[in-house]
């Protein structure tokens, strides 16, 4: 289940080994997180960390990547045979190695079912190693495809252990502990008294947090954001709950309350639609992202002020990771909240439909005529965008500071990812509409701004995609 602590077992058993000097590697994966949103760089990211953390197989891994220079561009079972079982396999008699871990997160939120099998399927193979011993840890949500394939590797060679079904004691005590380290942060910060919250009010968030570590997270960052106001907004989250709930309805009930205290009491009914109406799209966008995009680069995606943004989120701290510097990317605190915008039987308040709800087909369609948009206009996408001197100028020779100048982020995200957005919107091309005529314009500015990006391999598969969703007509 979401927000159970899974995230939060994998990252403790990967310090504590990597701190004994066992951890050989470890992969996080997160939807819409770019690179770790997809296994494309799975295999070689586990190669380069083994190669650092285990001295033994370095050589190894150095050699199989001299003998075959292309390995990242080639399937994931060669990547994996050949860049990491292989090495480990050609371990001699005389080595001798500690047993290792390799920590898997967030499986499910690897896109590609047939990925997700593969994965499985080869770290499955980790039975043939003889000379070193290597446990794999993977947290997961049990999602059909994760249990089908668990269901074809023998149940001798794996172990599973279902976070929710721990028994109630013993989680609503570790919820207990933490809550009450947070809470007397909180109370020595804003000088609460001695004797806040009370045992009371923190038994009864305990038994609202219903198992979900993540409701106590978001709980104690909400009432810590209020400052002043911490109390006050204790008060709103044990008044806004009922323990009787089931455990996804609390989690509702906190991300519609932190939704909702974003928006001023005081503000006129047209002021309050207005504010709902630009954290919808913004929501929505940081949601529905394939890569996260800072406040700049995502303020000029959308079109939209700087400082609109920034106002938006001033009093979201509880669910969204905001770092101060503008130009960093902005990040969910948890993926249950994406779950949460885009369920339209969860993101309700009481019995209407929550003005927060994100239509995702909608959402990936407006993304899509955005990223459109920013190509099209003047300047963003032209011929020699870098001003190099001559034609054939090598890749490897411009610095990455012309790059990120000449091509922004919101400029390279725009350029990679506009076809995903149009894909997972249900679009289609036809003759005329906006895609048309960008095409005409700008493909070919297009292809050498993926060339400088260093993604005109990438740029094959998305002119796949674009041949997919033409709109044929038969005369």
């Amino acid at each position: 289940m979401a927000g159970t602590g899974k995230s939060t077992i994998a990252n403790t058993v990967a310090r504590g080994y990597f701190e004994q000097g066992r951890l050989a590697a470890s992969f996080f994966f997160s939807r819409g997180g770019g690179d770790v949103g997809n296994a494309s760089k799975f295999v070689t990211t586990l190669a380069v960390q083994l190669a650092l953390h285990v001295p033994l197989v370095q050589q190894h891994i150095c050699d199989a990547v001299a003998e075959r220079r292309n390995i990242a561009s080639q399937s994931l079972v060669d990547q994996w045979r050949h860049l990491v079982l292989g090495p480990l396999l050609m371990l001699g008699g005389r080595d001798t190695c500690l047993s290792y871990i390799v920590v898997l997160d967030a499986l499910d939120e690897c896109e590609g079912e047939n990925d997700v099998k593969i994965i499985l399927r080869l770290l499955a193979e980790a039975r043939l190693l003889k000379k070193v011993r290597l446990r794999v840890l993977i947290t997961s949500r049990p999602e059909v495809p994760i249990r089908y394939s668990f269901s074809q590797i023998p149940k001798a060679e794996h172990c599973d252990f279902i976070l929710h079904d721990v028994e109630a004691i013993i989680v609503n005590h570790d919820i207990s502990i933490f809550l009450d380290t947070e809470l007397a942060s909180i109370r020595q910060e804003w000088a609460l008294g001695a004797g806040w919250p009370g045992e009371q009010a923190l038994r009864r968030l305990v038994l609202n947090a219903s198992g979900l570590f993540i409701w106590a997270a978001t709980a104690c960052r909400f009432i810590r954001e209020g400052r002043g106001f911490a109390a006050k907004r204790l008060s709103m989250i044990l008044n806004s709950s009922t323990s009787t709930s089931a455990a996804e309805q609390q989690l509702n009930k906190v991300y519609l309350t932190v939704l909702k205290n974003s928006v001023p009491r005081e503000y006129l009914e047209e002021e309050k639609q207005e504010m709902y109406s630009l954290l919808k799209q913004v929501l929505g966008s940081i949601v529905a992202l394939y890569s996260p995009l800072s406040i700049c680069s995502l303020s000029r995606l959308l079109h939209l002020p700087t400082e609109d943004i920034e106002g938006g989120f001033a009093d979201l701290h509880a669910i969204l990771d905001i770092p101060q510097d503008t130009r960093q990317p902005l990040r969910l605190h948890h993926p249950s909240f994406r779950d949460f915008l885009i369920d339209e039987e969860r993101c309700r308040d009481l019995d209407s439909l929550s003005p927060f709800w994100v239509n995702e087909n909608e959402t990936h369609l407006e993304i899509a005529r955005r990223c459109i948009q920013l190509m099209s206009s003047p300047g963003t996408l032209k011929e020699n965008i870098c001003n190099l001197p001559y034609p054939g100028f090598l890749r490897r020779d411009i610095d990455d500071q012309t790059i990120a100048d000449c091509l922004p982020k919101e400029v390279q995200y725009a350029c990679y990812y506009w076809v995903d957005h149009l894909e997972h919107g249900n679009s289609h091309i036809c003759d005329g509409n906006d895609v048309y005529i960008f095409l005409q314009q700008f493909f070919l500015c297009w292809l050498e701004a993926m060339s400088l990006a260093g993604l005109i391999s990438e740029s094959i598969h998305i002119i796949r995609k674009l041949q997919s969703l033409l709109e044929v007509s038969f005369l």
